[in-house]
C-alpha cells in the first residue's frame, strides 16, 4: 500500500496523493487504482550505456539525459536497470530490492551525468553509507553543473533551506518552514551571459544584464529535486526546467528576440539544465579513492555555446 500511494495511486477525494504520512479526515473517500500486472523482475535489455569505469565490484556509467534509473510507473523499461542487467547479467547487488539492484543514488531522468552502480553487495552497503554521510568525513564529492537563470548576487554561496513536499502539489518539493529533512546546497558561479536591454543597435540599449549564468553546485545533503529547488528559492531556475522554472518563461521571449540562436537551443534542449560533472568516492574494496569527470552533454554545450 506504502507503494502504491508513493506511485500516485491513491487518491483521497479526487486529488491524488504520495505522501504515506498523509492524515485522513473523517468521512474522507478513498481510491486504490491497481496496476496491471508486471513480470516480478525486470527484463534485461540491450540499451547502449556509456561506461566510464568497471572491475568486479562496480561500474561508472556516464547518464544520458531522457534514461529513467529504475522501472516504475510508466516506466516498465528501457530504464537503466533494464540495461544493466543486460551488461552485467545476475552480478548486480540485489540490496536495492527488485526493481533496483544495484543502484546506490539517482539522477532525475532528464539530468545527465555520472553515476556508480553496485555490482556486489559489499560494494552496495560501502557505497550507501558514503552517500547517506554525505561526504562530511569521506571522500564522497559530487559536483553539478546548471545553467540559470539570471545571476546570482554573490559569486559564491550556501542555500541551506529544509526541502519537504509542495503541500499544494504533492507531486513537487519545495522548501518548507516545519517538517522538511535538512538540505544544503553550495554554488559558484562560473561563468554569466549579458544581453544589452532594449533594441541591438539602436541609442536606446543600456547596460547589459545577466540573462543566465552557468553556476558549479556542490551537494550537502541529497535531496530529490535539490538543486532545481534551492536555485528557484534563491530566485535563479533552471532553463528549461519545466516544474520550477515556469514563471520565468517570458524570459525566453528576450532571448529569442535579441538571441536567435540561443532561443532555438533552448526550446530544442527539452529538459532542465543540469548535469552531474564531478563525481568521486572510495573505492568499496581497495580504498582508493576514485575521481570522475564529465563534460557538458551535446545539448548543454550548444545552449551554452549560443549564450556566450
Amino acid at each position: 500500500m506504502k507503494a502504491l500511494i508513493e506511485d500516485g495511486c491513491v487518491t483521497i477525494d479526487g486529488m491524488t496523493v504520495t505522501d504515506p504520512a498523509r492524515r485522513v479526515n473523517a468521512g474522507a473517500r478513498l481510491a486504490v487504482a491497481l496496476p496491471a500486472p508486471v513480470a516480478a523482475t525486470p527484463l534485461a535489455e540491450a540499451i547502449t550505456l556509456e561506461i566510464l569505469h568497471e572491475d568486479g565490484e562496480l561500474v561508472v556509467i556516464d547518464k544520458p539525459a531522457g534514461l529513467v534509473v529504475h522501472p516504475g510507473p510508466g516506466n516498465w523499461s528501457g530504464t537503466l536497470v533494464n540495461a544493466l542487467l543486460h551488461h552485467c547479467g545476475a552480478s548486480l547487488s540485489g540490496i536495492g530490492g527488485v526493481l533496483r539492484p544495484g543502484i546506490v543514488h539517482r539522477l532525475d531522468k532528464d539530468t545527465s551525468g555520472l553515476m556508480v552502480v553496485a555490482k556486489s553487495d559489499r560494494a552496495h552497503q560501502a557505497l550507501a553509507a558514503q552517500f547517506a554521510d554525505h561526504g562530511r568525513t569521506g571522500a564522497l564529492e559530487r559536483a553539478y553543473l546548471a545553467v540559470v537563470w539570471g545571476m546570482p548576487r554573490a559569486r559564491h554561496g550556501t542555500i541551506d533551506a529544509a526541502l519537504g513536499r509542495n503541500p499544494k502539489n504533492r507531486e513537487e518539493m519545495a522548501v518548507v518552514r516545519a517538517g522538511g529533512r535538512e538540505a544544503v546546497t553550495h554554488f559558484e558561479v562560473l561563468d554569466s551571459y549579458r544581453i544589452a536591454r532594449g533594441n541591438p543597435g539602436t541609442a536606446r540599449t543600456t547596460a547589459p544584464e545577466p540573462i543566465a549564468s552557468l553556476v558549479e553546485c556542490r551537494l550537502e545533503t541529497g535531496r530529490t529535486h535539490q538543486i532545481r529547488v534551492h536555485m528557484t528559492h534563491i530566485g535563479h531556475p533552471l532553463l528549461g526546467d519545466p516544474t520550477y522554472g515556469t514563471g520565468f518563461k517570458t524570459k525566453i521571449a528576450r532571448l529569442e528576440r535579441l538571441n536567435a540562436e540561443a532561443a532555438d537551443a533552448l526550446r530544442t534542449l527539452n529538459r532542465q539544465a543540469l548535469h552531474a560533472a564531478v563525481l568521486a568516492f572510495e573505492h568499496p574494496i581497495t580504498g582508493k579513492v576514485m575521481r570522475f569527470q564529465s563534460q557538458l552533454p551535446n545539448d548543454l554545450k550548444t545552449l551554452v555555446s549560443a549564450l556566450e
